[in-house]
């Protein structure tokens, strides 16, 4: 890319406004949704979070972005010295890249974090609640881009205490309002055409070109292809199910095999997490089933990223439907390799 982007950020607009406008975000809904990123394409996607308690001085502000499934960055307000840090290795090299991009970074996640809690303040006062409770107002970007880096589609959404908010309908550069109380939110939004034009540019310009350059920085960890779940017959009939987790970066990461929706620790083997040798790592957990009962397992990555129960088989059998790419993204903070099939 010859030219130079801005670091992705969400531009702020004051309190007075009532304008919650938090990019780099935070916990998206582990179940699938139709929202996902489709086979073959890549996202851009960033959630943010920020949580007021009576027993916090001032609400905590959190905010991860990923590339396909891949964390690579994060700032979280509650750190003795908060920065936009890497959370993939190929992000550590950013800096040559796009000098003063954390430093740059880090002040807009700080203005975000503000105008964050300004939202909040205004939120609780559109549904009329106290400052005794615990509140949480999230924000969900993702840009999509097509296996040609062509745009496809992106959203912008809020959620305040668990449901949904203001969405943004790209298509009429207007606002969904979900609930009642959102609909002082998107008049103000609306009223200034300029808001919408801008998220909407945002996602379909800025986002691409900072996608296209993220991938090609990451290319050798997010374009390689990874084998989430596999499927191994012994001579006698017996199965071992495999899943599979690479190339994800820091270490942190789970895998958990469940039988109609229940733990099977006791029945799992592990292989502890180890390095790839290129700077992230893998993962892996087995589980021996008959023929039978294999479609009532399901693997669990992460916090929350479950894999249908499709593998692929090492034995040269292809692949029983889709795997991986279809699901959600998985809960913040692990990351989990992309698949491509």
């Amino acid at each position: 890319m010859g030219s130079r982007v801005t670091p992705p950020s969400w531009r702020l607009t004051g309190p007075a406004g009532g304008r919650v406008y938090a990019v780099t975000a935070l916990t998206p809904d582990p179940r699938p949704r139709s929202g996902s990123p489709r086979l073959g394409s890549h996202s851009l996607r960033y959630f943010s979070a920020a949580v007021a308690s009576p027993e916090l001085a001032e609400p905590r502000f959190l905010s991860v972005g990923y590339v396909d499934d891949q964390l690579f960055v994060r700032f979280d307000s509650a750190r003795a010295s908060p920065r936009m840090e890497p959370r993939a290795a190929w992000m550590e090299r950013m800096d040559r890249e796009e000098p003063g991009y954390w430093e740059r970074s880090t002040r807009r996640s700080e203005a975000n974090a503000q105008v964050s809690r300004a939202g909040l303040r205004h939120l609780r006062r559109y549904f009329n609640q106290s400052e005794a409770g615990v509140h949480i107002l999230q924000a969900m970007s993702c840009c999509e881009v097509s296996p040609e880096l062509t745009f496809r589609r992106g959203f912008l959404q809020f959620a305040y205490d668990g449901r949904d908010y203001p969405a943004l309908d790209t298509e009429t550069s207007t606002w969904t309002a979900a609930v009642p109380q959102a609909v002082n939110s998107k008049r103000k939004w609306e009223a200034e055409r300029s808001i919408s034009e801008g998220d909407k540019a945002y996602l379909e310009e800025t986002s691409v070109l900072w996608l296209k350059k993220y991938l090609e920085m990451g290319k050798e960890t997010l374009q390689r292809a990874g084998t989430p779940m596999t499927r191994h017959t012994a001579p006698h009939g017996e199965v071992t199910l495999r899943c599979r987790a690479q190339d994800f970066y820091p270490a942190d990461i789970s895998l958990t095999w469940l039988r109609d929706g229940e733990e099977q620790l006791q029945d799992t083997e592990f292989i502890e997490t180890r390095p790839s040798g290129d700077g992230t790592f893998q993962k892996w957990a087995g589980v021996d089933v008959t023929s039978v009962q294999e479609k009532k397992y399901t693997c669990l990555e992460g916090l929350g990223k479950a894999i249908p129960q499709t593998p692929k088989s090492p034995e040269g059998g292809g692949v029983a439907g889709g795997v991986g790419d279809g699901g959600a993204v998985p809960v913040v903070i692990c990351c989990v390799s992309k698949t491509n099939q």
